[in-house]
């Protein structure tokens, strides 16, 4: 894997805007996942704040393991893994064929799935909104959350859309006479 030739080194400026933004993406993302997503309220006097990972914990502590392989895979595993792969589709040499082709079209397969873990998100504000005894106040880990998995889908887009308009490789011609 080389930087030489990869669409940043390409664009330089671009190169260095999107990769910004991928650090970006992954900070709010890391931002989102511990910060409180929702508080809730019952009766007015118990108080519970709740994150994304502390979620995760209440859920492998009451061995609820389904939820927590859902929740665990979209809302975690999921987007790191695709800004680290928007990270090396971006920032490694295209000419590396097969493994390239293949992110790239993992980048195209999967990229729909974006706002699934948003959604698993937003279920569980509105199931618990719906209980009469039981109010729920969203907090802003929930929207660091939101930006981080909108930024990377419009990453995803962007790059996507340019991986297919760089030229080839341009090929070294051989020094000695023939």
């Amino acid at each position: 894997m080389a930087f030489i030739n990869s669409y940043a080194a390409r664009h330089p400026l671009r190169g260095i805007v999107i990769n910004l933004l991928l650090i970006f993406a992954l900070a709010l993302l890391v931002y989102g996942l511990q910060a409180p997503i929702l508080t809730l309220e019952k009766f007015y006097v118990f108080s519970n704040t709740v994150s994304l990972l502390s979620a995760l914990q209440t859920l492998a502590g009451e061995a609820e393991w389904g939820l927590f392989l859902l929740v665990g895979t979209f809302s975690v595993a999921f987007p790191v893994l695709k800004i680290l792969l928007l990270a090396l589709i971006w920032n490694f040499d295209v000419s590396q064929g097969v493994a390239h082709q293949r992110r790239l079209e993992w980048l195209a397969r999967y990229s729909k799935w974006s706002m699934l873990d948003v959604f698993v998100v937003a279920l569980l504000v509105v199931s618990v909104k719906l209980g009469a005894l039981v109010e729920a106040r969203v907090e802003a880990g929930i929207y660091a959350f939101a930006a981080s998995v909108v930024l990377t889908m419009l990453l995803s887009a962007w790059i996507g859309a340019h991986a297919a308009d760089l030229p080839p490789r341009p090929v070294r011609q051989s020094t000695n006479g023939g």
